[in-house]
């Protein structure tokens, strides 16, 4: 049962409170729509505080073509990795001693908001020591499901080999796609909710020789699920301009009909139910998102209250705010033997879950 050792997360430079971005939206919209104060207070009633960008909120003032979002996103992604992916191997809150970058077998990157080739991964390998030898696995197009996604590919791996290290590293620079000159209530409502935001992971195998300093969650069980027929839930729609966003209304709504049944078989193949799993690793992808978690799955909010104080202070950054409330998970009072179960819907439209259990110090 290999486990995650170490998480750690990055904070983009420009932090903007809820309030500001929504007056910044009401002078560059109130043209074009008409109801515009009546559709302002998605801004105000979305439990969002504040976020980070990783550009100031003057250079949304103007117009960017496709390629100079794309060579910021490689440029930032790039050196935001860089001081993620260190953070991560020498974290003494979870590790006795730092992890050398030869060590580690192989990085899955993680990313749904740029495009590069050579990949982020690739690109970091030339700024930090790290073998030549390690694997990259890039992840592309899932989304909101990333983050877990890629823990459970980190997971295979190091059951394949497991003397492995592993990265999961996941970097969103959703601020990068904004359209100012789309007037859609999808682009609006993005506006409301996406940020920047990056997170990586160390996972060991049963073999690799990781020392931690307390409690570190096993991976017991991953699974996938696509529901058919699903493509225009949720998404991108490529353009000239660039990535406008697709983000059905019908979301939450999907999520109660359709998550409840998916999280009790999976549970049911460890003998377990909802009720045994003390910590909901949820990806809060907004209020009416958590809403329906808490709804469908019957949870308490002392289970979600991480996913909620994520989703305050940074909103959603795509793939890697799960791994947001990850972090703070392993940084909790935890028992031997707890539960957790980690949990992210993206586009497909598709959920991925992750069943944890807190075990011994290694």
């Amino acid at each position: 049962m290999p486990k995650i050792v170490s998480v750690s997360t990055f904070h983009p430079p420009h932090e903007l409170m809820q309030g500001k971005v929504m007056d910044f939206v009401r002078e560059l919209f109130q043209e074009d729509f008409q109801d515009i104060e009546r559709l302002l207070p998605v801004f105000q009633n979305g439990q969002i505080k504040k976020r980070h960008l990783s550009m100031p909120l003057e250079w949304f003032r103007h117009e960017h073509s496709l390629k100079e979002r794309n060579d910021l996103y490689i440029k930032l992604a790039t050196q935001y990795g860089v001081k993620a992916v260190e953070s991560c191997l020498k974290d003494d809150r979870f590790l006795q001693k730092p992890v050398s970058f030869g060590e580690i077998d192989a990085i899955f990157f993680i990313s749904s908001s740029g495009m590069a080739t050579p990949g982020i991964e690739a690109r970091i390998m030339n700024r930090l020591p790290f073998s030549a030898d390690t694997k990259r696995i890039h992840i592309w197009g899932l989304g909101c499901a990333g983050g877990a996604a890629g823990v459970s590919r980190a997971h295979e791996y190091c059951l394949a080999f497991p003397k492995a290290k592993v990265l999961v590293l996941s970097v969103e620079l959703c601020s990068l796609t904004f359209q100012r000159n789309d007037r859609s209530k999808s682009n609006l409502i993005g506006t409301s909710l996406f940020a920047d935001g990056v997170a990586c992971v160390l996972i060991a195998g049963d073999d690799a020789d990781v020392k931690t300093k307390w409690l570190t969650p096993s991976i017991l069980r991953t699974e996938s699920k696509l529901m058919p027929d699903s493509e225009d839930v949720m998404g991108w729609d490529m353009k000239d301009s660039g990535l406008h966003v697709i983000f059905s209304r019908d979301i939450p709504s999907i999520i109660r009909s359709w998550l409840g049944g998916f999280v009790e078989t999976f549970l049911q193949k460890q003998n377990l139910s909802i009720d045994k799993i003390e910590h909901f690793v949820a990806h809060p992808g907004g209020k009416k998102v958590l809403d329906a978690y808490e709804d469908t799955l019957h949870l308490t909010k002392e289970k979600t209250v991480h996913a909620w104080d994520v989703l305050s202070e940074f909103g959603n950054m795509s793939s890697p705010t799960v791994l947001y409330v990850l972090e703070r998970f392993m940084l909790d009072e935890v028992r031997k033997g707890d539960y957790g179960l980690m949990a992210a819907l993206g586009p497909g439209f598709c959920g991925e879950l992750v069943l944890l259990e807190w075990g011994k110090e290694t």
